[in-house]
């Protein structure tokens, strides 16, 4: 009889390769400036906001995300699709970032920059809590939980309040989407032992 389970490293390892790809297409969007001198770069500093502030996000989750693996005992449908929605929602990241930095951080794409880190982090909420419930007490006690649930539930919040914030203050919204991420810089969550 065929397992329904996908050994919990492989579905890792094919993460990994999809947040490599995902980092790939965002370098390939950077374009060197017009000019040959260093005031030449100066145009570009959406550009550079944009992509340091993607990659360091890229790089929480991923941490997160490794993290997360540890607790993971077996690696149903379930847990497999809500990765693919997961990833699916960190593949945008890209268009959002190119976006951000092309209309020199305008309302309506930092909002769609927003929208796109509440989808992500949305998703991720519930892989989070799908993987939790498969973990021992012992390696996750209540109080992590909790801490997990509460500074999920405070990013979610935060990046769905840049979203309108943005159409009126899109400098405000991308410093909440900063300070949002912050929440996630350390992947055990607060109450945790780990």
């Amino acid at each position: 009889m065929r397992s329904k389970h996908v050994a919990p490293d492989r579905m890792g390892a094919f993460s990994d390769a999809v947040i490599a790809v995902v980092i790939t297409i965002m370098v390939l969007e950077l374009r060197p400036p017009e000019g040959h001198s260093l005031a030449a770069l100066a145009p570009l500093w959406p550009t550079a906001i944009s992509y340091g502030l993607s990659y360091l996000f890229i790089a929480i989750i991923w941490m997160n995300h490794h993290h997360l693996l540890r607790f993971v005992r077996h690696a149903g449908p379930e847990l497999l699709w809500l990765n693919f929605a997961h990833l699916f929602a960190v593949s945008l990241l890209p268009f959002a970032t190119a976006w951000i930095a092309d209309s020199r951080l305008s309302p309506v794409p930092v909002a769609v920059y927003a929208a796109n880190f509440t989808i992500v982090d949305l998703a991720y909420l519930a892989f989070e809590r799908a993987v939790i419930r498969q973990a021992d007490e012992s390696d996750f006690p209540a109080g992590a939980r909790r801490g997990a649930r509460r500074r999920s539930l405070a990013t979610v919040a935060m990046f769905a309040t840049a979203i309108p914030v943005a159409l009126m203050l899109p400098w405000l919204a991308f410093a909440l989407i900063c300070a949002a991420l912050l929440l996630f810089v350390r992947p055990e969550a607060p109450g945790s032992t780990a």
